[in-house]
């Protein structure tokens, strides 16, 4: 492993979407700098008025604008060129807003209100401001479950609820009117989004409710109806007395979709039939074989599971969708990677702190990054492929001061197609990128001259 060499940081510090810059805010200014060279290319001085803690800091989808939120005001900045500088005010009357963000284009801001009351989107190419009442989830952790943008015409479908139902509406991509609305047949609606070619809206029910996964059309009409997973093996007999969907996750290629229950059975479906096509079966004793990889402390017991099993509350598929990562919330320090097209278990990685984090790399298949919670886990990241022998670990508590104090580290990989997969790390003082082998790209700082990593010996090597 090869690091490049220590930046300064803050607290908001995080690399673009698209992996070529990393944006860093601090008191009066924003700087950019290039993920290759580590030159600053440009800083965005900040206006005077612009104090208060920050509530937002965020790139833009296309990596071309930055946003900047405080109590009673947004920014917008253009990132790479131009002096775009948009601006807009929150009453004083109004409440702290729960979450700010962009929306699917640039142009748009997304404001959640407190308590759900509203949710505003600001269009600053028009000057133009929407009012949405009711949205169903308004905080930072749950306001992407009620809404989601449909590919290539990027209509949003947003679940509200008022009076006790809830209620599905799709806007206009340009105005974000309303161009029809439902109710869908939900008691507690948990979550909806468009399949990735856009042809299905899928919605899901509460997990306190019975199993439940519909499919509705673009104009509303349901396509499917799925109830649950149907016992057809005597081991699958308690299955319709599970918990109802904890999860839903799409492939990214749109074949498939993982529904997690209060089982621990893991329902894939394909698309676009919406008709179960196997089943995972979390085993509770997990037997040794070739093909599956087992890492565990040596104190740890491979059957150690916690019983009873509550189901799959986590699913997640890599960008190649043939790999699928999943949690069982009695297990939550486990994590399981199953081989899709043959539905056969690749990996079980136990870990004795619960896992906070996974995510898959989102350009190169096969790469998950893992975050444990805990101070004794806080500068490690865990790094797994099935060709290493277990998760690769990374700890970066002699490399960034914050992380000798228990700082919070942010860590993610880097959306770059690489022959060797990078990583970005920061806590509220330094960042710093990891580039796992082969070619480097990255620069160091060498008697005041900036030079760039091309040869494999120029890097600061790491053997973990």
């Amino acid at each position: 492993m090869r690091f490049s060499k220590a930046l300064p940081s803050s607290p908001h510090c995080y690399p673009s979407p698209d992996g070529e810059l990393i944006a860093t805010l601090l008191p009066s200014s924003i700087l950019i700098r290039a993920v290759k060279s580590l030159d600053v290319l440009r800083t965005i001085k900040l206006p005077p008025d612009l104090i208060g803690g920050v509530t937002s800091f965020a790139w833009s989808p296309s990596s071309t604008r930055l946003l900047v939120a405080v109590a009673d005001q947004i920014h917008t900045f253009s990132a790479r060129e131009g002096n775009f500088h948009g601006t807009a005010r929150i009453p004083s009357s109004a409440a702290k807003s729960a979450f700010i963000d962009f929306g699917v284009a640039d142009h748009e801001v997304y404001i959640w209100s407190p308590f759900g009351i509203k949710l505003t989107i600001i269009n600053f190419a028009s000057s133009k401001a929407v009012e949405i009442a009711n949205p169903k989830f308004y905080n930072a952790a749950s306001a992407t479950k009620g809404c989601s943008f449909r590919a290539n015409s990027y209509h949003l479908a947003l679940l509200t609820r008022s009076s006790g139902k809830d209620m599905i509406s799709i806007h206009s991509p340009e105005t974000r009117d309303i161009e029809r609305s439902w109710y869908p047949d939900t008691i507690d609606a948990q979550g909806l989004a468009w399949t990735p070619d856009g042809r299905w809206l899928v919605v899901w029910e509460s997990s306190a409710q019975a199993p439940r996964v519909l499919f509705y059309t673009s104009d509303g009409h349901i396509f499917k109806d799925w109830r649950g997973p149907l016992p057809y093996e005597s081991q699958d007999m308690g299955l319709q007395y599970s918990a109802g969907v904890k999860t839903v996750a799409l492939s990214p290629d749109g074949r498939r979709i993982a529904i997690g229950n209060g089982s621990t059975c893991t329902c894939i479906l394909n698309t676009p039939s919406m008709m179960e096509a196997m089943r995972l079966r979390h085993p509770q004793a997990i037997q040794p074989k070739d093909t599956l990889q087992i890492v565990t402390p040596e104190w740890t017991t491979l059957n150690s599971l916690q019983e009873p099993v509550s189901g799959c509350n986590f699913a997640k598929f890599d960008c190649s969708s043939s790999l699928l990562a999943t949690r069982l919330e009695e297990a939550p320090g486990t994590i399981w990677i199953w081989d899709v097209p043959s539905s056969d278990l690749r990996a079980v990685l136990m870990y004795h702190a619960n896992v906070t984090k996974l995510e898959w790399h989102p350009m190169q298949p096969e790469l998950l990054l893992m975050r444990c919670e805990g101070d004794s886990y806080g500068s490690l990241v865990f790094a797994w492929d099935p060709l290493s022998h277990g998760p690769r670990s990374v700890d970066m508590a002699h490399r960034l001061p914050g992380a000798l104090n228990n700082s919070k580290i942010y860590a993610t990989w880097l959306r770059t197609i690489a022959e060797s997969p990078a990583l970005f790390f920061s806590d509220s003082a330094t960042c710093m990128m990891l580039n796992s082998g082969g070619k480097a790209e990255f620069s160091e700082c060498k008697n005041g001259h900036l030079v760039t990593w091309r040869r494999q010996d120029s890097w600061e090597a790491n053997g973990e």
